[in-house]
């Protein structure tokens, strides 16, 4: 039901599908009937419909009435009017009458006649009874009494039977009247084919459109899971990315709406027709009064046995089918990410045993669900067969008792087969939309995510002018999983014009602090604060805007150097994207590649050193010229000559943003206005340089781990 909850939004283009496909099964099931007519009445009745003549002789009309009563001597005159020379009678239907009236009043005259036109006793056939009757020797009521006797010897001979002597009997008095027959069994079998064609076209062309429909509808929705499975996590903050690992947000936004996307192209094409083609069958072999019904509830109840015991089988395997899509697609993105490391440590046995184990899993899984399948069809193809065998087996015991034709024994069959096949196709289905709808259920897993960092009602964004002054006002924070406060407290002032340092021992939460001021996470107590305005206050987008962020490993886009520097703000202009690059002393190796800015960028910048990716990181935020810059250790693969360059570049060209720096090294921060010293989450102590090394001994084992006595020295 999750699949076909998607299809709500298209109703109009289902419904058209829906009538499409009623004109495609009414198609479908008219061409057996019209089949069985070909072999009945074209080929074995020479195109006679019914016992009706449209030309009888006047003396073979004399002597089908001598069996007749009065009332149906009337309706039959009634119908039939005298050519001019008064040898033949032709058949004008009355305005209340109609043929199949008037052939249940011939069909037992008719064999009547025929029986008796063929007695060998020349006191008994039918010459002596006319003339008997025309001189008074036998009346009409020893006449009907010989017809209510020959009605109690037919017994149980079926009406079919008697359509066919009387069928025969109209043949036979055509050519005596040197009708052309075959002109007749060729103008009837040339009608019954033009039907057929039409209906072949018109069932073909409502199959074409109903399969566009279905394409457009499940590729639509396929496009729109996609865009909000992607906005969505666009929307997610680090707690909400924690729920789901990036290999399975990518599996479930391609192979899941893959599998959806081929579910609404079976529900459309095949699911809404299978119970329409199985219900017409059901009728139409109710229409064929064969008697053999028992037979399509036995075939039903068989497929529908088959059909529960395979999906008890195969739908635990379908809920584990995608967490092991999962697992093959995270571990290959673990290997090809590490690859270097695994490498460099002689890991590749191991890493190609943990890949095996994963996908030995998916293909056993595949196989057992493939194997199910494939065991599935031989069973209904040898249940068909049987079935098919059964009706023939059946309907030849019919036949010979006369209840049925050759060609209702096939349209029969036929109309089996279509039945059948419409639960074989729910079978099918059985196999794919269980799938379908496991995958259904993880991207609604994603969309009904609640974001926790959104955006307020009403924002502040245009309330004043910003200058960029960040404040941290008792801030304290756990991670969404955890009981503990990682951070403790935390109060301190970044002022625009100055830089503020973050440095502390390893888990010391520098990297968390600097993750609050763009609300990657939200601060679990106190406020933090721009200009006195609460950021929870700002539009996201305001936030953002107001910043250049640096992490701590540079992230770089398939593209160019150019288009990586202009990721930020898409109107920096080509100065300014130079500025920037030259402030990141980035231009030096930029200009060493003849292409210089139009130099291409390989996926996640894997064609540049760690350095050079830093750098360029660094000229991205620097380009969009924010009021707060943010470097998360983002000089950690610098050389020192570099660092020194890029620190001054950034102290004297850079005066009006605030900047925050998170930093391992102490040669990084020597001049910084601020230097906050964190431990275990909480603020130790803050100061210059100069008076952290006076009063601060966890600044002072820092500085001596990294400093010798002379560059302090020098430093001081």
């Amino acid at each position: 039901m999750k699949v076909f909850g998607y299809l709500k939004s298209y109703w109009l283009a289902v419904t058209t599908a829906l009538l499409l496909l009623v004109i495609q099964a009414r198609c479908d099931l008219s061409l057996p009937n019209l089949t069985s007519k070909i072999v009945d009445i074209g080929i074995m009745q020479g195109g006679v419909e019914e016992a009706v003549p449209n030309k009888i002789r006047v003396n073979s009309m004399q002597s089908l009435e001598l069996f007749m009563t009065d009332a149906q001597i009337k309706q039959v005159e009634r119908n039939y009017q005298k050519t001019s020379d008064g040898k033949i009678y032709r058949l004008t239907l009355a305005k209340n009458d109609s043929s199949s009236d008037l052939a249940k009043i011939f069909e037992l005259p008719m064999l009547m006649v025929t029986k008796l036109a063929s007695s060998k006793d020349t006191t008994k056939n039918l010459k002596s009874f006319a003339t008997g009757f025309q001189l008074g020797k036998i009346t009409k009521e020893q006449l009907l009494a010989m017809r209510k006797d020959a009605q109690k010897k037919l017994g149980n001979l079926a009406s079919s039977s008697l359509k066919q002597v009387g069928v025969q009997f109209v043949r036979a008095e055509y050519k005596a009247l040197d009708v052309d027959t075959k002109k007749i069994q060729n103008t009837y079998m040339l009608q019954m084919a033009k039907k057929m064609i039409f209906l072949t076209l018109l069932s073909a062309t409502s199959s074409m459109l109903v399969a566009m429909i279905a394409s457009f509808v499940a590729a639509s929705v396929a496009r729109n899971l996609r865009v909000q499975q992607f906005n969505k996590t666009l929307q997610f903050s680090n707690a909400e990315m924690n729920q789901f690992s990036q290999a399975s947000l990518i599996t479930r936004n391609t192979n899941d709406i893959q599998q959806i996307q081929m579910g609404l192209v079976m529900i459309i094409r095949l699911v809404l027709y299978a119970p329409i083609l199985g219900l017409g069958g059901i009728y139409e072999v109710h229409n064929t009064k064969t008697g053999m019904s028992w037979i399509v509830g036995v075939a039903i109840g068989i497929v529908m046995m088959v059909v529960m015991i395979l999906m008890s089988m195969t739908m635990p395997k379908f809920k584990s089918l995608q967490k092991l899509v999962d697992r093959v697609n995270l571990i290959s993105r673990e290997i090809l990410t590490g690859l270097s490391v695994i490498r460099a440590f002689s890991r590749e046995k191991v890493e190609e045993e943990r890949f095996d184990v994963a996908n030995t899993n998916l293909m056993k899984t595949q196989l057992f669900v493939n194997r199910a399948m494939a065991f599935m069809m031989p069973i209904l193809m040898l249940l068909m067969n049987g079935i098919a065998a059964l009706i023939i087996w059946v309907g030849a015991h019919g036949m010979n008792q006369g209840h049925m034709q050759v060609g209702d024994m096939m349209a029969f069959i036929t109309y089996t087969m279509m039945i059948i096949m419409a639960f074989m196709i729910f079978s099918m289905i059985s196999i794919i939309l269980p799938r379908a709808n496991v995958a259904a259920g993880r991207v609604d897993e994603v969309l009904a995510v609640e974001t926790s960092i959104i955006d307020k009602a009403g924002v502040l964004d245009s309330e004043k002018e910003f200058k960029g002054e960040v404040k941290f006002e008792g801030v304290t924070f756990h991670f969404p999983d955890a009981d503990e406060d990682v951070l403790h407290h935390i109060n301190f002032v970044a002022k625009p014009g100055e830089t503020t340092a973050l440095i502390g021992s390893t888990g010391s939460g520098k990297t968390t602090i600097v993750n609050l001021i763009p609300r990657l996470y939200d601060v679990t107590g106190g406020r933090i604060t721009i200009d006195g305005v609460d950021i929870r206050d700002l539009s996201l987008h305001k936030l953002h805007e107001l910043m250049g962020f640096v992490p701590q490993k540079g992230i770089l886009f398939s593209g160019n150097i150019a288009s990586n520097i202009k990721f930020g703000d898409a109107d920096v202009s080509d100065e300014d994207m130079k500025k920037a690059a030259e402030i990141a002393q980035a231009t030096e190796f930029i200009n060493q590649n003849k292409e210089g800015f139009e130099r291409v960028i390989a996926q996640a910048g894997d064609n540049v050193s760690g350095g050079q990716k830093q750098r360029l990181s660094i000229a991205r935020a620097i380009a969009k010229k924010p009021k707060i810059l943010i470097f998360d250790d983002s000089f950690s693969a610098l050389d020192n000559k570099t660092d020194v360059a890029l620190r001054k570049a950034l102290t004297t060209r850079i005066k009006e943003a605030t900047m925050i720096i998170v930093a391992q090294k102490i040669s990084t921060i020597l001049h910084a206005e601020k230097i906050i010293v964190l431990d275990r989450g909480r603020v130790v102590d803050s100061g210059t340089h100069e008076e952290l090394m006076k009063t601060n001994k966890t600044y002072q084992e820092i500085a001596h781990s990294q400093l010798s006595n002379s560059e302090l020295g020098t430093a001081e």
